[in-house]
């Protein structure tokens, strides 16, 4: 039997990797900031990626990048609010907001959002999982150590894989705590959030001893930092093919949820990569 991640309105059928596309409707993302802050610019980005295959639309109205500000939740709100009821309204796709907020997330449950993609893993705001939970939304648990400002000062592991593991295994215990069933959950080893190039690229080589948690991957590689530094690319822009072989190699090791900017060269690269592993097409 195939495996349904369970959203607030919404599910995805894991019977194949799904797309989740990128939406930051921020000024100052690393790739995207300052695109898509007005809502209609937002929307047509939104229909774009449904037309290039995306199974979901992740919202996001703060920078979390390495060195990045905290904005207030005011002002992220007054972000991202608009725009996923706006794409609700107007759009038949899964939506999940990208906050490690509570307020913020209460009300993207409320507005449309079907999932909370917590980059904190629930270390950030002790109210996410009462939240999520009173809302019965789902939750991607990701890894971090440190807020994003200092995160780059915190990337020395012993066994990087067993400690992510471990870190995870405390927001996967508190979530099921807070009554926010295991069919509403997904993990996320956090690829460029504390973590080094040497990190990122162990973190890659053993993505399946992921699966020990029981729990769908997703993989938020797309066009990051460490691609850069291995291909001597220094815009994202130019971090597409390097971006591509991470999706690839993701799916070879487990992960079933992409997160991604570029949806059509993902999506392809992740069902050509599920058919030759599964003999289907």
């Amino acid at each position: 039997m195939k495996r349904t991640l369970a959203g607030k309105r919404a599910s995805l059928t894991l019977d194949r990797p799904r797309i989740m596309g990128i939406l930051n409707v921020t000024p100052d993302s690393f790739s995207d900031g300052g695109q898509f802050q007005q809502i209609d610019r937002a929307l047509r980005r939104a229909e774009e990626m449904v037309a290039e295959g995306a199974d979901l639309i992740d919202v996001g109205g703060e920078s979390t990048r390495p060195g990045a500000a905290l904005v207030s939740a005011s002002q992220e709100l007054d972000r991202v609010i608009p725009v996923i009821a706006a794409i609700h309204a107007r759009i038949d796709i899964p939506l999940s907001v990208d906050t490690s907020k509570a307020t913020v997330a209460a009300a993207a449950l409320e507005s449309g959002a079907d999932w909370v993609n917590d980059i904190s893993g629930l270390s950030f705001d002790a109210s996410m999982a009462a939240v999520v939970a009173a809302q019965a939304g789902g939750l991607f648990l990701m890894h971090t150590r440190g807020m994003p400002a200092a995160m780059q000062q915190l990337t020395h592991y012993d066994d990087i894989v067993a400690e992510v593991i471990a870190e995870l295994r405390i927001s996967v215990a508190t979530a099921l705590a807070a009554g926010i069933p295991g069919q509403r959950l997904a993990i996320d080893p956090g690829i460029g959030f504390a973590k080094d190039l040497a990190g990122n690229l162990e973190l890659l080589r053993r993505l399946d001893e992921f699966k020990v948690l029981d729990l769908p991957i997703l993989l938020g590689t797309s066009r990051k930092s460490f691609i850069g530094k291995v291909l001597d690319q220094p815009h994202p822009d130019d971090r597409l093919y390097g971006t591509l072989a991470t999706v690839a190699l993701g799916v070879a090791k487990g992960a079933m949820l992409l997160r991604v900017h570029d949806v059509r060269a993902a999506r392809e690269t992740a069902l050509m990569s599920w058919a030759i592993l599964h003999d289907s097409a």
